[in-house]
């Protein structure tokens, strides 16, 4: 699986396309992977003021529920809701199903995401999420 090399990525297997001052936010296809099939995903509203690696969700599969960390700090100012009703989207396309947008509070932690090639340097030491 190649991991776009324009997006950042999380220790924990969130991604963040960047656009200015904001950025959407997924998983990446590995931990789809790991989670086998989505059934359910809980999103925060949107105004939620979130720190970086702070939950700002959960994400269901047939095997387990795990928690959304958000990559950077900021607000939440858009939300895919469609994800609701098809949260299954999600396997089949995790780097263009975005959860949420999230506008940077602090720019500068952006600089602590890796970087598609050492994302997949991570997943291929076999890091779990």
């Amino acid at each position: 699986m190649a991991y776009p090399a324009t997006y950042k990525y999380t220790k924990d297997h969130e991604w963040i396309d960047l656009a200015d001052a904001a950025g959407k936010v997924g998983i990446t296809d590995y931990a789809q992977q790991q989670l086998g099939d989505v059934v359910y995903i809980e999103l925060p509203e949107i105004g939620t003021k979130l720190k970086k690696d702070q939950s700002f969700g959960t994400i269901e599969s047939v095997k387990a529920v795990s928690e959304l960390y958000s990559p950077v700090s900021g607000e939440v100012i858009e939300v895919n809701t469609a994800l609701k009703d098809k949260p299954e989207v999600v396997n089949a396309d995790p780097h263009a199903s975005w959860m949420i947008t999230v506008r940077l509070s602090d720019p500068g932690e952006v600089g602590t995401l890796l970087d598609a090639t050492a994302y997949s340097n991570l997943v291929q030491s076999g890091a779990q999420p």
